[in-house]
């Protein structure tokens, strides 16, 4: 078993490194941060509950007006499609399958094969792994790709011997006024470091499972400590949504009949809220 387990680990690194686009973010990185607008907005307003109130001096966000239009389609498992205003189009916790889009980048994470695979369609420009193939240490992704940029928040998951450090990422897009986050196959609470990491999130993508990831009461702490204006569960096997929408008392709770949602900064919902898609 643990020489399959090497094995897997020198594959992942062949199939799976990192991209040139965010290689070459990962060396700048070291050198400047790339900015933030998620995390700048946050950081200025500590202890504040987060809303969507300027829309000038933002970095990506400057000069955009609060009407273009994002829309996020929910695919399978924990697989949603972001299309952005300009025509990227992400596909979360990529697994081979996207439906009928023909992604520009693909995030995935590692805790099991429904989350990553290791033949991604080789024309996508962008696979970004949420932990390092090559083990060496926390993965790093600091990606700009037309009006989107991408960043990662490393987390930790379950393994066979123990937790298995930064097998997780939390991705982070920042794209027509609006961020937005997917907290992949959360295993744990956020620490405050996590939460300064990851900034202001409008619209949160949280797995609802309660069993393989983190509890639902500790998704519904997240979800409520940060705030989003909307939330979208995923990851959700045969157990009831009511059992997550239970513990996110003070969210309101929309039903969708399309699995696709059209978003912007100015059609942010004033109160909290749970928006549950067709097929989740």
């Amino acid at each position: 078993m643990r020489d399959l387990s090497f094995a897997i680990a020198a594959l992942f690194g062949l199939l799976l490194a990192p991209s040139a686009h965010a290689q070459e973010a990962s060396q700048a990185e070291l050198k400047d941060e790339p900015p933030s607008q998620c995390r700048a907005i946050a950081q200025g307003l500590p202890g504040a509950t987060f809303a969507q109130a300027q829309l000038q001096g933002r970095g990506l966000f400057d000069n955009q007006t609060g009407d273009r239009v994002t829309t996020i389609t929910y695919v399978t498992h924990s697989t949603y499609v972001i299309e952005s205003p300009g025509g990227i189009t992400i596909a979360t916790d990529y697994a081979g399958y996207s439906g009928a889009f023909q992604p520009d980048i693909v995030t995935m994470n590692k805790a099991h094969g429904s989350h990553y695979t290791l033949n991604p369609d080789p024309s996508i420009p962008n696979v970004l792994p949420g932990w390092d193939p090559t083990g060496a240490g926390p993965a790093r992704h600091r990606l700009f790709e037309g009006d989107v940029y991408v960043r990662n928040v490393p987390t930790d998951i379950r393994s066979w011997s123990g937790m298995e450090a930064d097998g997780n990422s939390i991705f982070i897009f920042e794209t027509g006024g609006l961020c937005i986050g997917h907290l992949g196959h959360l295993h744990h609470r956020l620490t405050e470091d996590d939460y300064s990491a990851i900034g202001r999130l409008d619209i949160l993508m949280v797995p609802v499972d309660g069993g393989m990831t983190l509890s639902q009461e500790g998704m519904g702490e997240i979800a409520d400590r940060l705030r989003s204006s909307i939330v979208l569960p995923m990851h959700r096997f045969r157990g009831p949504i009511e059992r997550f929408l239970d513990k996110m008392p003070d969210f309101a709770v929309e039903r969708r009949d399309s699995p696709s949602l059209t978003v912007s900064p100015r059609t942010l919902p004033r109160q909290p809220t749970v928006i549950v898609l067709q097929g989740v």
